[in-house]
């Protein structure tokens, strides 16, 4: 099906109107630290797959943005697919190795069913969730793997981790959660396609091209394609697709394409959806016999007496010792207070941190596995700012100077090497 006649970019303003309009939905995900997917770099299969072009009434960019604003589905079930392609070298030993020593530093003190430490594995390859929601006070989100599974559960104050695996349990709570942020376990990752929706329609602004192109069928259900673009050159994002379902206005399928081409960095989609209330025993959970548990305070216990911080400030103290500094505006950059310096703007923003040191070391001077690894990683670059390394993956990249300023963003090595020299 031809692309729809639509708004060709969607404003500033028209983000504020979403923004402001957004209800509050069902909370797909229980709230947990999922330090290695932060900042949305995660990725998902590869384009949307179609089944089918079903034949919809004609909708703009602007309303089909509204209708995802105005999604109230708040009981669901389905399959989902999730996989990532962020282009990293394979880790070999190398990354089983570190594993097992940021294990082996907890002195067996950790749990292998701390939503923390599991579901990290979304950051790289593909993986299959089952997904049941019922409002925002039950949710239950199950990793599927070879001969086991990883469930997480949240019902009412209850929040359960479990691994059949080692038949470990983590048991935490809702109130807990939400109030422990500051030490990193309630941060509520993107996982879903309408959270990543929701994430990239963050960023629509005057340098967004958002358009509707066309139909799909996903998970069986008629959906609508929509399509975000920059408009800007040099940003490593090419283009975010999104499946809107035509009847309820959430987001069925998310798919992120890098600039460079080839497969999809992010693309996360339902393979099988329902929207009838879930079984109301599908969130009870009872610890197995003879199973492991471990309380979520237990786990903070262990971290500080093996040299965890207890809080984000008590972080912030340490990191502020290291730099040298205050990590404000005097030590982060110019930006506002308490954030970095922010050099261009739009898809093509790049924030830029001042740690007051020096550069990164090189491969040879580190040697071993872990120099060969970061010469993989890094591409030598000079400027008008003097000299530094460029540390790339397919989406995020990170220009760290030799006297130790660090150019962070969304943008290609070229673009990195710009925003320093402008910055002198």
């Amino acid at each position: 099906m031809a692309p729809y006649e639509s708004e060709d970019s969607t404003t500033a303003g028209e983000a504020d109107d979403l923004r402001a309009g957004r209800r509050k939905a069902a909370r797909y995900v229980v709230p947990v630290a999922v330090v290695g997917i932060a900042a949305a770099t995660i990725g998902l299969v590869p384009a949307i797959a179609d089944s089918g072009d079903p034949d919809l009434p004609d909708i703009t960019a602007q309303q089909l943005i509204e209708k995802i604003a105005k999604s109230d589905v708040e009981q669901l079930s389905g399959t989902f697919k999730i996989t990532t392609d962020l282009g990293l070298p394979d880790l070999g030993g190398l990354g089983a190795g570190f594993a097992s020593g940021a294990m082996a530093s907890g002195s067996g003190d950790g749990s292998s069913a701390d939503p923390s430490a599991k579901l990290t594995e979304l950051a790289s390859g593909t993986h299959t969730l089952r997904l049941a929601v019922d409002g925002d006070d039950k949710q239950k989100l199950s990793l599927l793997e070879n001969a086991s599974e990883y469930s997480l559960i949240h019902n009412g104050k209850d929040i359960w981790g479990y691994d059949s695996k080692s038949n470990e349990v983590f048991h935490g709570t809702a109130d807990e959660a939400q109030s422990d942020k500051g030490k990193g376990r309630s941060e509520e990752v993107p996982a879903t396609p309408k959270e990543f929706t929701e994430e990239a329609l963050k960023a629509v602004d005057d340098t967004t091209s958002v358009t509707v192109d066309g139909t799909a069928q996903v998970a069986g259900r008629d959906a609508y394609r929509l399509v975000i673009k920059p408009k800007q050159s040099g940003s490593t994002v090419g283009a975010i697709s999104v499946a809107v379902d035509a009847e309820t206005g959430m987001p069925l399928k998310f798919t992120l394409t890098p600039s460079s081409g080839g497969a999809a960095v992010v693309d996360a989609g339902f393979t099988q959806v329902s929207f009838a209330r879930p079984a109301a025993s599908t969130f009870d959970f009872t610890p197995p016999k003879g199973a492991t548990v471990t309380e979520e305070g237990e786990l903070d216990k262990a971290a500080r007496e093996h040299g965890g911080t207890k809080s984000d400030d008590e972080l912030g103290k340490g990191l502020e010792k290291e730099f040298g500094g205050p990590l404000t505006g005097g030590a982060l950059g110019k930006g506002s207070e308490g954030g970095p310096e922010v050099i261009g703007e739009g898809w093509n923003s790049v924030a830029v941190f001042d740690t007051g040191g020096e550069g990164v070391p090189s491969g040879s001077e580190i040697g071993g596995d872990m120099g060969g690894f970061l010469d993989s990683l890094g591409d030598k670059v000079t400027g008008k700012f003097g000299s530094g390394t460029v540390f790339k993956t397919r989406l995020i990249n990170a220009l760290v100077t030799d006297d130790g300023k660090v150019y962070v963003g969304a943008v290609t090595k070229d673009a990195l090497v710009k925003a320093a020299d402008s910055g002198k």
